[in-house]
């Protein structure tokens, strides 16, 4: 527990500052160009090359390249470094093609992704996504770096990188948001108002991976382009991802039906006179605040349990598999719990406070916040999914997740589109976000089930059980708190960003005292051990 502990805070710390920064980033870019058709149009484009990194990368690196990479350390003589070099030729010959073809069919990627977009909305869209699309190749070149890091124990820089990223993104929104007078008005957005949000946005990408090679250089990694491919074990590579690449399909065309359902709500709203109502950009917006506990503390953990369950796998130990994966869980619920129910309670409070500026409205931040209460309810079940699906990659095992994604994206995607043909337009969004929720409860039960046989004596579901209990009862309280200060703040101040953020410091703040005493008092060990560890840290 105390070397993941360790591990985990270091990228913690910089994973906070990233998702903080980048919550600046995306308050800046909402201010700026809005949540109505501009900001769909921008948020479409933004997610066309983590479609295709994932779908041709991406999805390999945790699954599949990162047990390879040990695998080579352990066997190779050379401890790996020639099949990394390989493996670095690789990505960068595939990913500069791809950015290519990206760019090409970009239009076609568009009304893949959209459904009822306005023909300017459309035109806007694609040209953003041909600025945006050459990114990909930086983004997954950086990615490879970071893998590569995390092999060694080095997880800083992947985790601070992303800080640089953010503060350029920011200071494009800043300047379009000072030299632009088309603000969030797709009609009136000029040639040279599109390359600034393109062009900046991909900039930003282009820094991040310049740290990520730099510091992999520093760890001793030495890039010598390699074309003895033969050795380069694609075909190995290549039997695992299969399943690996039917994971990310899956995955994909779960999100494919999500963002065309959330452009039709807007369709929908604008068919009937409606005004703007919740679309894509407020629920990615939302799921970026969703993911900001989980990127913290989850992520974290994720990326430092990954390569020890390797290596425990590779040495036989499943007692170990199942001792760490027990922790990593308990470590994880211990953040993730209150703050689900936290954003439950102030999910509105955050949004209007960190959205409602400039072409964001006040309302339309309201909208976005009753998303992100939704997404609340999917912060545990969500968590612990991803963790579980990383005691099939310590194996090698990419066929199973697969198998539970598929049901995953069925459940979600048939749910989604009941309540979509069910929903008037403004709550679409809330119940795409419910769909999403109720897939990862489904899909989390059916890991467990069959990763508890994967290590051949269970993952200790009694005390995880346990465990989760002790700390809502703890976090229940909290809410409550924060529940009274949101009544009490509303009832005297309305709503607008200076009350928005009394409520999060009142509410918040006094909620995460009382969750912390009430934990210290029922003894929560892994609660402890955090606070021992920022004490530590704080006191140097």
């Amino acid at each position: 527990m105390s070397r993941m502990l360790r591990a985990s805070a270091i990228m913690a710390a910089g994973t906070m500052v990233s998702r903080l920064t980048g919550f600046v980033r995306t308050a800046v870019l909402a201010s700026a160009i809005g949540v109505a058709a501009l900001g769909d149009a921008y948020n479409i484009a933004y997610t066309i090359p983590f479609i295709l990194f994932d779908l041709l990368i991406g999805g390999m690196l945790s699954s599949v390249v990162v047990p390879m990479i040990v695998k080579a350390q352990k066997q190779d003589a050379d401890g790996g470094r020639a099949y990394e070099q390989r493996l670095m030729t690789v990505a960068t010959l595939a990913l500069l093609a791809i950015a290519v073809v990206g760019v090409l069919c970009a239009p076609l990627l568009i009304q893949l992704l959209t459904t009822d977009l306005t023909p300017r909305a459309t035109e806007v869209a694609t040209t953003l996504a041909r600025y945006i699309l050459p990114q990909i190749a930086f983004f997954g070149i950086g990615a490879i770096a970071g893998a590569i890091l995390n092999t060694r124990d080095r997880f800083a820089a992947p985790m601070w990188a992303p800080v640089l990223n953010n503060v350029i993104v920011i200071a494009v929104g800043l300047t379009y948001h000072f030299i632009s007078r088309t603000g969030g008005d797709v009609k009136a957005a000029t040639s040279s108002d599109l390359a600034l949000l393109g062009l900046g946005t991909t900039a930003g990408i282009v820094v991040q991976s310049i740290v990520l090679i730099i510091a992999v250089h520093r760890v001793g990694f030495r890039f010598v382009p390699r074309f003895d491919l033969r050795n380069a074990r694609l075909g190995e590579m290549g039997r695992a991802g299969v399943w690996t690449l039917a994971f990310v399909v899956f995955n994909q065309i779960g999100f494919i039906v999500t963002t065309n359902l959330a452009t039709g709500a807007t369709g929908k709203a604008i068919e009937q006179k409606l005004g703007h109502v919740a679309g894509i950009a407020s629920y990615s917006y939302a799921f970026q605040l969703f993911q900001l506990p989980y990127g913290i503390i989850a992520v974290s953990v994720i990326t430092a349990m990954l390569p020890r369950m390797s290596r425990y796998v590779h040495d036989g130990d499943l007692g170990a598999i199942r001792e760490e994966f027990a922790s990593g869980v308990r470590l994880v619920a211990a953040v993730i719990v209150p703050a689900g129910l936290l954003l439950m309670v102030l999910g509105p409070a955050v949004t209007v406070l960190i959205f409602a500026h400039g072409s964001t409205s006040v309302t339309d931040a309201l909208n976005m916040g009753n998303v992100l209460q939704v997404f609340g309810l999917a912060l545990v079940p969500f968590s612990i999914y991803q963790l579980l699906l990383r005691v099939f990659y310590s194996f090698g095992d990419t066929r199973t997740p697969a198998l539970i994604v598929a049901g995953n994206v069925v459940v979600n995607s048939g749910l989604s589109f009941v309540l979509y043909l069910t929903l008037p337009p403004h709550l679409i969004v809330m119940g795409l976000a419910m769909a999403f929720t109720a897939s990862y409860v489904v899909g989390g039960v059916a890991a467990w089930t069959l990763a508890s046989k994967k290590v051949g004596g269970g993952l200790g579901g009694r005390i995880v059980a346990s465990g989760l209990s002790r700390m809502y009862v703890a976090a229940i309280p909290a809410a409550v708190i924060a529940l009274i200060a949101l009544w009490a703040t509303q009832e005297l101040a309305g709503v607008t960003p200076l009350s928005s953020a009394i409520m999060l410091v009142a509410g918040g703040g006094l909620g995460v005292v009382g969750y912390l005493v009430i934990s210290q008092r029922m003894r929560i060990a892994e609660i402890s051990s955090i606070i021992g560890l920022v004490a530590g840290r704080v006191g140097r």
